[in-house]
């Protein structure tokens, strides 16, 4: 798995996911349950992974999006 996208903005991660998943690549959100833990207050980063068959494309997909990290 390799890291694709780190940010504590739940709409970009759903936005990133969804573009991926219209590509037909599967990416995974991990972190989730760290970040609920903290609550509201946005402090603890979410990471979106990738196959790393399907790193190249996945970041091809966000750079022409204009998706990236914070």
């Amino acid at each position: 798995m390799k890291e694709l996208l780190r940010t504590t903005d739940p709409v970009k991660l759903a936005l990133a996911t969804a573009l991926l998943e219209g590509e037909g690549i599967t990416a995974f959100q991990m972190d989730v349950h760290m970040s609920v833990l903290e609550g509201s207050l946005g402090i603890l980063p979410r990471r979106l992974m990738v196959a790393e068959r399907d790193a190249f494309l996945a970041r091809a997909v966000l750079a022409d999006n204009r998706i990236g990290s914070d």
